[in-house]
């Protein structure tokens, strides 16, 4: 089974796929630092990227059986501005994934998108999308998967599953779905094992990052509600330093975000930012071998921003599996 790897990011849904046995032909991404990212990861120096999506001819692409995109999700999401298809740099790029599902008509596809795209205009841009894709050649199958159910990382996405209409099933569309979102994994995942505290990581107490995070605590929404010493007691603790408030988390970490990344750890008696390598082992790249060595010259705060827009490795990697066992 081959497939195309558009909005490849950093490939978490190649790496899933390819875990299922799927080859890779080519991949579509045009960020840069996500391309260098992309190669190292994968091995992919050579391989082929067809860049901008909006460019494309998809007359001139190669055949290939499965279509795996993460189109952009700023526009449905709450931490965006929730223009949605209005938006016509990002929102409306689905209609060219639309496109090339019509011309080369691949079997499958698996899309993903932020949760907040099945509310966004009450419904009306999920519903327009459901109709996009069925109208060129799909049945279509969705549901908002936890990335918690298989990583230590809560993160809610929508995934669309797309069987080509011609291709016959035998179950029926209600057990066909709970068949491909059968997402719940049995493996019981301890945080600390993904953590991996040093001394590159430590969140310097003479640093000004670490002052303006003292004034963090001491803000209207924190003032009188946390200690230093008593954050600093419990090892693995994860504190989120969100815009305003503080949260705290046992065994988990929040969504990794593309422009937020101020999450801290415990780890006797100090505190720690998440490295390169942890945040990708949150995400599920610890998969690849010798990932530390394939990572050594790219520069950390790419790889955070990369991961907080990444597909979570072992979602997909489950989702294709599940796609598998209906043949």
């Amino acid at each position: 089974m081959t497939f195309i790897d558009f909005f490849a990011g950093i490939g978490g849904g190649r790496l899933g796929l390819e875990l299922n046995g799927f080859q890779c032909i080519g991949y579509s991404e045009i960020d840069k630092a996500a391309v260098k990212t992309y190669e190292k990861l994968h091995s992919a120096e050579n391989e082929i990227n067809f860049g901008d999506i909006t460019q494309i001819d998809p007359i001139l692409l190669p055949n290939f059986d499965l279509l795996i995109a993460g189109f952009p999700c700023q526009t449905f999401s709450i931490i965006g501005k929730r223009e949605g298809l209005s938006n016509k740099k990002e929102g409306q790029l689905i209609y060219y994934i639309a496109d090339i599902l019509k011309i080369k008509q691949p079997q499958y596809f698996i899309l993903e998108n932020v949760k907040g795209l099945v509310h966004h205009d009450n419904g009306n841009t999920f519903k327009e999308i459901l109709q996009l894709l069925e109208n060129v050649g799909y049945n279509v199958y969705f549901d908002v998967i936890n990335s918690i159910n298989f990583l230590p990382q809560s993160r809610e996405r929508i995934y669309f599953v797309g069987i080509r209409d011609d291709i016959q099933i035998k179950y029926t569309p209600f057990e066909l779905n709970n068949i491909l979102f059968n997402n719940m994994n049995n493996t019981v995942y301890n945080l600390k094992t993904f953590l991996n505290p040093t001394e590159e990581n430590l969140f310097d107490e003479t640093s000004s990052s670490y002052k303006t995070f003292l004034r963090y605590l001491d803000n209207k929404y924190n003032k009188g509600k946390f200690s230093i010493n008593e954050l600093l007691k419990q090892d693995y603790l994860i504190i989120d330093t969100r815009q305003s408030d503080l949260r705290l988390y046992e065994n988990k970490i929040p969504t990794l975000r593309r422009n937020r990344q101020g999450i801290l750890y415990v780890y006797k008696n100090r505190f720690y930012t998440l490295s390169a390598i942890e945040a990708l082992k949150l995400q599920g790249f610890g998969k690849i071998k010798n990932l530390e060595h394939k990572i050594i010259d790219l520069k950390k705060q790419d790889i955070l921003k990369q991961c907080g827009n990444a597909m979570s490795v072992n979602v997909v990697e489950n989702l294709a599996h599940n796609l598998m066992r209906i043949n």
